[in-house]
């Protein structure tokens, strides 16, 4: 662990070790440095900030704070405000919808995605397929990794088309090519980067790569504040979106007697309601933390890490020379982030449940998640499900009645989960060692009653 690490967790982490916690799973959230918190108390109790948007003595010094973070957040990732601006939403999710709601979908536009990726963007395909657009994923392949693109996107179509895709995994840490962005561009689609997994330990910039819309949760990169991510979008892109509503603050004139209205034409059209101004106060904190220890320098470790925890995970056998960890994903660190989908075997190479490992981790006071992680195109593919089989089973149970166990059964015993490390800027060898431990304890544990049998991996 650099120096600058190590002296960052004593300083500003130091409640993991006095509480005894090994904590890996910040692709679900980060965690707060204590300075974050400090700042952010002392300028809420030395100033007095109103409601943003208009021209009170409270009002005004919020309304600075709400757009230095704008200008902060364009400089973290070096987008050129002439050519993006930043939208608040309560979250990747929020401003996920916003694109999914008001994007032009029509008879003769196309929707493509990877098949990897979070239900959030997922859920862009009930709007699309509303408006008559066609939706088509991109598979994928044995190390979960999606592609080639240019067979999916074909010629470029009079009506308007959106690909959408993940920079990285948020369930087996792959990153998907940023090359994309200008392939799919090229072939006339808009591009919508879901860069919420990819940016707390990877530089993301906005000078080398331009997609049309970037998503990220703030809480996900630094812990705090929570309730506050974002929708960086290119100027030209967001004047084709067409909001399907509108709310107080986005409309710069309303009548009542006409049922007419005009949106505003900056981000604020997209922002409904009055924005947590108070805690996008505390953005700026969060991005100069980051800064200060540099992305390459907290890639760089937590992908140390990572192969640690890879190599550690593949070593351990049973007793009887069968391996204890299924991984998910890339075995290596060859195109992937610091995030790890893996399942624990028993000796007779049958699953032990997700649920199983969550149970001895949480005894040892090590936090690591269990299930899909809203994203069930990447376990799909990983448990080595057949599209036909999982429709007959979905659609054999009512939905009053559906259980993942009965599912599981009917699915012939595959798994319906994982188990998922991530590593983050906090992170350390300890941390590793300690999850290592944990699966180790699983060794020679018997088949359960509810042992299921895991496929071959899918390609090898």
């Amino acid at each position: 662990m650099p120096d600058t690490l190590r002296d960052l967790r004593s300083r500003e982490f130091a409640r993991l070790d006095a509480a005894g916690h090994a904590y890996l799973d910040y692709t679900g959230s980060g965690l707060y440095a204590e300075s974050q918190l400090e700042r952010h108390m002392e300028l809420l109790q030395r100033e007095v900030l109103g409601n943003p948007h208009t021209e009170s003595p409270t009002s005004l010094p919020a309304t600075r704070r709400v757009e230095a973070a704008r200008a902060d957040i364009l400089d973290f990732f070096q987008a050129d405000p002439s050519e993006y601006e930043v939208i608040f939403t309560a979250n990747a999710s929020g401003a996920l919808k916003i694109v999914g709601e008001s994007f032009p979908f029509g008879p003769g536009s196309r929707l493509l995605m990877t098949a990897d990726n979070h239900n959030s963007v997922n859920g862009i395909r009930s709007f699309a397929a509303a408006r008559g657009a066609a939706v088509e994923y991109l598979p994928l392949d044995g190390e979960l990794r999606a592609g080639p693109l240019e067979p999916y996107l074909g010629s470029a179509a009079a009506a308007p088309g959106l690909f959408a895709f993940p920079a990285q995994s948020n369930f087996s840490g792959v990153k998907h090519p940023l090359g994309w962005i200008a392939t799919a561009q090229a072939a006339g689609f808009r591009v919508l980067l879901d860069a919420a997994a990819f940016v707390p330990t990877s530089r993301l910039s906005l000078r080398e790569v331009h997609p049309d819309f970037v998503c990220v949760s703030f809480y996900k990169m630094f812990g705090y504040p929570t309730g506050v991510g974002a929708l960086i979008a290119r100027h030209p892109a967001l004047l084709e979106l067409r909001r399907p509503w509108f709310a107080g603050g986005t409309v710069r004139f309303v009548s009542a007697q006409n049922q007419e209205h005009l949106l505003k034409a900056t981000a604020e059209a997209f922002e409904d309601g009055t924005l947590n101004f108070l805690a996008i106060a505390a953005v700026p904190f969060g991005l100069e933390l980051l800064r200060s220890l540099g992305m390459e320098a907290v890639n760089r470790h937590v992908m140390d890490l990572t192969a640690a925890l890879l190599d550690g995970m593949v070593s351990l056998r049973h007793s009887n020379g069968a391996p204890q960890v299924r991984v998910y994903g890339p075995h290596d660190l060859r195109g992937r982030g610091a995030t790890i989908a893996f399942n624990a075997l028993d000796p007779e190479g049958g699953l032990v449940e997700y649920e199983r490992v969550e149970e001895v981790a949480a005894e040892a006071r090590v936090s690591v998640r269990g299930g899909c992680f809203c994203n069930p195109g990447a376990a799909e593919f990983a448990f080595g499900y057949t599209a036909a089989e999982s429709y007959r089973c979905f659609h054999t149970m009512a939905p009053t009645d559906f259980t993942l166990q009965q599912f599981s059964s009917c699915m012939h015993g595959m798994p319906v989960g994982a188990v998922r490390a991530s590593l983050g800027l906090a992170s350390d060898e300890s941390d590793v060692q300690r999850l290592l431990e944990v699966l180790a304890a699983l060794r020679d544990e018997p088949p359960g009653t509810g042992a299921r049998r895991l496929p071959p991996v899918i390609g090898g």
